[in-house]
């Protein structure tokens, strides 16, 4: 394999463009900076393809096994994948745009559980990034009518779109019930700003956005980033981090469309590559045995205890066929009454009915045409729990396998606890509840096993003992060396992380220095 080895220096070095690296991107461009980005992906092409039913993350080349994950599910091991394509994980998300309640930076006992987990920062300390982090990414919303909102500075950016027939038919029914339903807000652009905006189409989470009304980082960030200076180099695959004298000075890589290995150099090195594929880089490159918290590097994996709850109605609850994904409710985040639901809980929010083409994609023929009959009938709701940091949850290196490009193997290992099944159960009755009174004969319940919120492997903290990063995201042991993807968070709240690890990267990369 050829190597070669490039002489020019940046002044930082970005590993990932989801929300973490494109938003600490951005902060740098602003001041100055020369940036290199590395993606080990490619763009997602958009067009009418992206509403096919192949057009499903899971089913795309982006949906890659290049680099095979080893995790623990249900007591057996099977083999995953990660996402790569320019932008991340933002090209498939749905857009929900969360800001974390105040009180989620002062995490209850009943969460922490004596894991060390603290958040050196509060909400005050993000909230003029959360609101940035907004106007970048063109969130819509309505502000004063979610229960539990923190402060504002001001009004989100952009009005939600219309309300849907069957979002209508949910909050009806949540306010028939006592409960205070909103908007959710979402990174997408109505039809009400003009050419390019949302078609309400049903292939939206989990889909890349043909017409490019999502405003996701590849759509919305990137290609300003790029007319200001930013060097983008997709289908690169870090495989090891370079110090020198305890400072990090660059990474060694595979450029795919060279074949060949290649060293980049720069003054700062910037982790975002995720809560999975950045400690699988500390760990390859040896850098836990540098870090003041060692046995942190890689632990405290978090990822949300998700249900997804469907209602089956006698007639189609969507007979539009349109977007829904529009309400959330609030009134059990904090908890409600006594026994299990006294206890911190989380958030419900609404999702899409599947396409009826997915459903017979994903499941065998004959099952599959069955269940495909049965998807107009659908709607859902979508119940996040906040789940606990635990030490044993996890990643660590398996130098027994190694991929194409020479990374090890990683084990990943993930278990909730009695407390997040608990608080799991508690939301999804509540659901159940919502979707009954809005007229669901049935409910169908499927936990939701993936890492889409995935957080918390590098966490931040004020104890050097037990927190790998300093309050700035800093690699305690390792001079120049930042994390800022969600491996950053101490606790992982009861929403959908997205904006956090946005407005966090913004902080970050502002304060980093001068260039």
């Amino acid at each position: 394999m050829p190597r070669n080895t490039v002489p020019e220096k940046f002044d930082a070095l970005v590993i990932g463009s989801g929300f973490g690296g494109s938003m600490v991107a951005h902060s740098l461009v602003g001041a100055g900076a020369r940036v290199l980005m590395l993606e080990r992906g490619d763009w997602v092409e958009r067009g009418p393809e992206n509403w096919a039913a192949d057009g499903a993350f899971l089913l795309t080349r982006h949906y890659t096994k290049e680099t095979p994950y080893r995790v623990l599910q249900s007591r057996r091991w099977e083999e995953q994948g990660i996402c790569a394509c320019v932008g991340g994980p933002s090209v498939f998300y749905g857009g929900a745009s969360f800001r974390y309640r105040e009180q989620d930076f002062t995490p209850r006992p009943d969460i922490t559980a004596g894991s060390g987990a603290e958040w050196p920062i509060d909400y005050a300390d993000l909230a003029p990034h959360y609101t940035e982090a907004e106007r970048l990414l063109g969130v819509a919303g309505r502000a004063g009518d979610d229960p539990t909102e923190p402060p504002r500075s001001g009004p989100y950016p952009a009005a939600p779109a219309p309300i849907a027939t069957t979002s209508r038919r949910i909050a009806d029914a949540a306010r028939g019930l006592g409960l205070h339903p909103f908007r959710i807000p979402l990174a997408i652009s109505s039809q009400a700003e003009g050419e390019g905006g949302c078609v309400a189409c049903t292939t939206c989470d989990g889909f890349a956005c043909a017409v490019g009304a999502k405003n996701d980082l590849a759509t919305r960030v990137l290609p300003d980033l790029l007319a200001r200076g930013l060097e983008l180099r997709p289908n690169t695959v870090v495989v090891r981090l370079l110090t020198e004298g305890g400072k990090a000075v660059g990474v060694e890589c595979f450029d795919k469309a060279k074949n060949a290995r290649v060293v980049h150099r720069a003054d700062r090195v910037i982790l975002a590559a995720g809560a999975l594929a950045s400690p699988h880089l500390l760990l390859s490159s040896g850098l836990e045995r540098m870090s003041t918290a060692p046995q942190a590097v890689g632990r405290y994996l978090m990822r949300h205890c998700n249900a997804m709850i469907y209602g089956v109605f006698p007639r189609p609850p969507d007979p539009a066929n349109e977007h829904h994904k529009q309400i959330a409710i609030q009134d059990f985040y904090f908890g409600t009454g006594s026994g299990d639901s006294a206890r911190k809980l989380g958030n419900i929010q609404q999702v899409m009915t599947p396409p009826v083409g997915l459903v017979r994609a994903m499941l065998p023929p004959g099952i599959g045409h069955v269940a495909a009959r049965l998807v107009p009938l659908l709607t859902g709701l979508l119940v996040i729990a906040e789940d606990q940091p635990r030490a044993a949850n996890g990643v660590e290196i398996d130098r027994s396998r190694t991929d194409s490009f020479g990374l090890p193997g990683l084990r990943v290992t993930h278990r909730y606890s009695a407390r997040d099944l608990k608080a799991r159960r508690a939301l999804a009755r509540e659901a159940k509840k919502i979707l009954r009174a809005a007229g669901a004969r049935l409910t169908v319940t499927w936990n939701v096993n993936t890492f889409s919120h995935a957080v918390g492997t590098v966490r931040l903290g004020a104890d050097p003992t037990t927190a790998p990063l300093d309050e700035n995201c800093a690699f305690r042991g390792v001079e120049n060396l930042y994390v800022v993807d969600g491996s950053f968070m101490p606790t992982s709240a009861g929403l959908n992380p997205s904006l956090t690890i946005a407005a966090n990267a913004l902080r970050v990369g502002k304060g980093i220095g001068e260039f």
